[in-house]
């Protein structure tokens, strides 16, 4: 039986593996950076941005009261912000020690790191790693 987690990385995968055509799955991912929801103001700061991304990314996780990160995120580049909603799907509304324990291998297998620039692909796993980041923080302050 699948984790949360890994039932999200799934519907990813399932989404983009039904379109066979590279094209096709870059404006699926753009489709889903553009139906983002709104960046909060507040949250567009330097502080916030992703380090690693040629593009602007900017990036905030919460926690919501069951304890479940909650991601906000943007770009001002339009693959950029699908690959990031791609990173919201994936581990939004998940527990900090769920994102610690999920596998990556789902990236792999996307086949993105082969369709994308050496630079975006880079991005892309500097967005993972800050999720990653947050949810060892928040992690630890849930245990203190």
């Amino acid at each position: 039986m699948l984790n949360q987690a890994e039932n999200n990385q799934k519907k990813i995968m399932d989404d983009l593996g039904a379109i066979q055509q590279w094209e096709e799955r870059y404006k699926k991912i753009i489709q889903w950076g553009k139906e983002l929801p709104t960046f909060p103001e507040e949250y567009r700061q330097e502080k916030f941005l992703v380090k690693g991304c040629q593009s602007q990314v900017w990036l905030h996780v919460s926690l919501n009261p069951q304890g479940q990160m909650e991601i906000v995120v943007d770009s001002d580049a339009l693959i950029v912000k699908g690959l990031s909603a791609i990173v919201k799907k994936a581990y939004s509304g998940l527990k900090p020690q769920e994102v610690l324990n999920a596998p990556t291998e789902f990236i792999e297998k996307l086949g993105l790191k082969d369709h994308l620039s050496p630079s975006r692909a880079n991005g892309f796993l500097a967005m993972i790693k800050q999720i990653q980041l947050y949810a060892q923080a928040l992690s630890l302050l849930a245990r203190s």
